[in-house]
């Protein structure tokens, strides 16, 4: 796919909310999106793993100006998690180290552990991750064989709302705040419940009031994408 010519009609601002499918970048959404555009400046508010997926929030020329203000906005994901082991990047990416449990523990020590991690709490970030060290990002050091140790920082989280538990799997609905990893919840949770704890599978499902039920599936991408298809952003444009 090219770049089409820069779009010579009346610039367009403001926002397209996509609803990403499993196995695609949040980059490469934003790429598709700015090609439909014309080559219109676009940025996205809030990456999501190529193994996640749901609402990912495209700003659109002076729309970019919102990318900080949407990346603050509370967070809702379906998260799926197997307490059967760990993997080295604490989702379905890598290997199953399995974890022997002599008792899979009730719903009662679920629903315990999960209140632990509900408020604002200290949470180490995945080794495998996009933060950067010293201008590099952490799963490129993790990769080339460098020991990445992370610091815990504060993130979080409103509620945790447990919609099935049938050993070793536990499907949770997970409202949060920015920078909260699931990843590093669904370890934190095993670990506490002295089982494993990785992530099986994620789905975004809203990001403030954006919802991925009003969201364009990118497979049904508008082409090209309009004035007419855009929201306003959440702040004044300048």
């Amino acid at each position: 796919m090219g770049r089409r010519p820069r779009y010579k009609g009346t610039p367009i601002h403001g926002l397209l909310v996509v609803d990403k499918p499993l196995g695609v970048g949040s980059t490469e959404v934003v790429r598709r999106v700015r090609y439909a555009a014309g080559d219109v400046k676009t940025g996205h508010a809030g990456t999501l793993d190529p193994l996640a997926s749901g609402v990912v929030i495209c700003c659109l020329g002076n729309a970019t100006k919102s990318v900080e203000a949407l990346m603050g906005q509370t967070k809702v994901y379906e998260t799926a998690i197997d307490l059967s082991g760990f993997t080295a990047t604490d989702d379905a990416e890598a290997e199953v180290e399995p974890v022997a449990c002599a008792q899979a523990p009730d719903r009662s020590a679920v629903d315990a552990v999960l209140a632990q991690h509900l408020g604002t709490i200290m949470q180490t970030p995945p080794a495998y991750s996009a933060l950067k060290l010293q201008g590099k990002p952490a799963y490129e050091r993790v990769r080339a064989g460098e020991k990445v140790e992370l610091a815990a920082r504060p993130v979080r989280i409103d509620a945790i709302e447990v919609q099935r538990y049938q050993w070793p799997y536990l499907e949770v609905v997970v409202t949060c705040g920015r920078g909260t990893y699931l990843r590093s919840l669904a370890r934190s949770v095993g670990e506490a419940l002295g089982t494993g704890g990785y992530l099986r599978g994620l789905r975004r499902t809203a990001v403030g009031p954006y919802c991925v039920e009003n969201a364009t599936p990118l497979d049904a991408l508008p082409d090209p994408v309009t004035q007419d298809h855009l929201l306003p952003a959440p702040v004044a444009e300048r």
